[in-house]
């Protein structure tokens, strides 16, 4: 589905005019990218969409940027495209941060609901949730804090020699891994209706060395038994996604040495700063990174449809 253009002057519900963003064109993705570069952990999802866009274009990188205030130097930005995510700095106060976010909402609000989820920082994430719950369809989950946690030097405790880079002919096993994880984590199978979309992108993370696993034997011949990918990367920050372990192997100790060893490989040849946010209800999952070295930087939080 394409994105209609993001109609101007949108007044208020209570019929003032709010405060008003603007959908940006080529010439503002540079400055658009300086405001990520505030808080290059934070804004990693949306920086990585821009750098495709300074690249490629805008059509390419597959959606929107919306620029707060309407005129005059970047305060905040917006991506809107497969996700929809706020970029407002803490650099701002909390007067002229809200403004951001509203008039983000009303922008939100006329184009209609076009992302499959709503992500970013967390104040700025559930503020833009709430403004637009109003009219939005009910989300199927809202995950309303998810720590940031950061790496930026040598984890603490030794590499799995056996994590490595997916290989391109490995898609067939890689996929099916991949669809395990997401549907654990989601809810819903990514490849229920088709999946072409997905294995695409599966195959575009192993085609540019992002993507991790493990393989051993198993009774059938070779199965992923650890994997992780880097979701976003932009900044001088890698943001790790996806980090799955087969349940049968669960608790035998691979997520701590696996997660390590991605830390080092993607330090050494993709960027310094290695990052990652899970759901603060998941215990395990914390109490392993924090072993790898982890630290917290701040918060996330996401509205799943």
């Amino acid at each position: 589905m394409g994105w209609r253009p993001a109609v101007r002057g949108a007044r208020a519900p209570e019929g003032r005019r709010g405060p008003v963003a603007r959908v940006l064109g080529p010439e503002a993705v540079a400055e658009a990218r300086g405001v990520c570069a505030v808080d290059p952990v934070a804004s990693v999802l949306a920086a990585s969409r821009l750098d495709v866009a300074d690249r490629a274009g805008l059509a390419a990188a597959g959606g929107q940027v919306w620029g707060y205030p309407e005129e005059g130097p970047l305060q905040a930005v917006c991506w809107a495209g497969a996700n929809l995510v706020p970029v407002v700095p803490s650099t701002l106060s909390r007067a002229e941060a809200d403004d951001a976010v509203a008039a983000f909402a009303a922008v939100a609000r006329q184009q209609g609901r076009r992302s499959s989820s709503v992500v970013g920082e967390q104040r700025a994430t559930l503020r833009l949730w709430e403004l637009l719950s109003r009219v939005w369809p009910p989300p199927r989950e809202v995950r309303t804090d998810q720590p940031s946690l950061v790496i930026d030097r040598a984890p603490d405790v030794a590499p799995d020699p056996h994590v490595r880079r997916s290989r391109p002919d490995e898609l067939e096993l890689v996929l099916p891994a991949c669809v395990r994880m997401f549907t654990e984590e989601v809810g819903y199978s990514p490849v229920a209706s088709g999946g072409s979309a997905y294995a695409a992108r599966v195959r575009s993370l192993i085609t540019e060395g992002r993507s991790f696993v493990r393989v051993d034997d198993g009774p059938d011949g070779p199965r992923v038994v650890f994997k992780a990918e880097l979701g976003a990367v932009a900044g001088g920050v890698a943001q790790v996604q996806g980090v799955w372990v087969d349940p049968a192997l669960r608790g035998s100790g691979l997520s701590v040495p696996g997660m390590a060893a991605v830390v080092e490989l993607t330090r050494r040849t993709v960027a310094p700063v290695v990052s990652l946010y899970v759901n603060s209800y998941n215990a395990p999952a914390l109490a392993a990174y924090r072993r790898v070295g982890f630290e917290r930087s701040g918060s996330f939080a996401t509205v799943l449809f």
